[in-house]
């Protein structure tokens, strides 16, 4: 496979993972309702750091049986690269969570993209140079794309805590792209990194849980239903075994600032899901979740972003920025 057909094929790979990362929000969006419904008042941090433990635990032990003949080989190099991956990936998801308990979810998902600006400067003071025009392009249709599928308002727009969290969280999310796109990770057996991330996600969502939970009454009670079971188990094969992997694997094929464009895809495949999945799930656990309906935003929104993916399929490795 010649370079500019493995580059082409990392970023659909790629796009894919955030098809099921964008399943993972209405399922997550389920479970917190439940969790409502079963434990009332109680908070949701709780809920969050049990079901990530269960989540990428479970995915962990996945892992491991799949990776069982070569995990023996597990190298030093190997070890510190999942460290920082699942450093940066579970940091960043706690204080993402966090800041969207004090801003609107529209806002939320607007700054959350904000590493698809960052990136490209940082590549830029790399590399003493400017990125190819095609990439500055697709990063303005992303911007505008998130802006307009979000409903971003600029006149009610201000940094407070929720505002300011969200953009640390976008930070370190940057490092975990860019932490996965150095050269002195290529050739890991991306089993192996993957099942030290899983593991080290898993001991900060249990630290999170630890922190926040009231009595051991409500993890019996979250443990003890049968649809925060069903619905994570959704997040485990499809959200986090399979999406990560595919990451892990693909990511490094392509420039981390294009990589960091494609991942603005999640919030269009999140309004498609919304459009069908709640009632679904709502049913499913015997919870009022309502379909979202298609709007122009959505319309408009998804368009920009999937016509920024595609003029990305129409560049090739040796033009994009390293």
């Amino acid at each position: 496979m010649n370079q500019s057909t493995l580059h082409r094929k990392a970023l659909n790979m790629l796009i894919l993972a955030t098809v099921f990362w964008g399943l993972s929000f209405p399922v997550m969006k389920a479970i917190g309702m439940l969790q409502q419904k079963l434990l009332p008042g109680s908070s949701s941090w709780f809920g969050t750091g049990l079901v990530n433990v269960l989540r990428f635990g479970a995915a962990g032990v996945l892992m491991a049986l799949w990776s069982h003949k070569t995990i023996r080989q597990l190298s030093r190099n190997e070890i510190w690269m999942g460290l920082g991956l699942g450093f940066f990936g579970g940091i960043g998801l706690i204080f993402q969570m966090d800041g969207l308990n004090y801003t609107s979810a529209s806002t939320s998902a607007f700054l959350t993209q904000a590493y698809c600006l960052i990136l490209p400067g940082i590549a830029a003071l790399r590399n003493r140079r400017l990125p190819p025009k095609r990439l500055l392009v697709a990063c303005g249709m992303v911007v505008g794309g998130i802006a307009v599928l979000t409903d971003f308002n600029l006149r009610t727009f201000h940094l407070g805590r929720g505002e300011w969290e969200t953009l640390v969280g976008s930070v370190i999310f940057t490092g975990q792209i860019l932490w996965l796109d150095r050269p002195q990770f290529k050739g890991a057996n991306v089993k192996h990194f993957s099942l030290v991330m899983f593991a080290v996600i898993t001991l900060i969502s249990l630290a999170t849980t630890a922190f926040t939970v009231e009595s051991t009454e409500q993890v019996t009670t979250l443990l003890g239903s049968g649809g925060i079971l069903g619905l994570t188990s959704v997040l485990v094969v499809f959200c986090t075994l399979i999406a990560y992997t595919m990451m892990n694997y693909w990511q490094p094929h392509v420039p981390a600032a294009e990589a960091g464009l494609v991942y603005c895809a999640e919030p269009v495949f999140t309004s498609m899901f919304a459009l069908v999945l709640p009632s679904i799930l709502g049913a499913w656990v015997g919870v009022g979740y309502a379909n979202e309906v298609i709007t122009k935003s959505l319309l408009l929104g998804g368009s920009l972003i999937l016509g920024a993916n595609i003029l990305l399929q129409l560049g090739t490795s040796e033009d994009s920025t390293p």
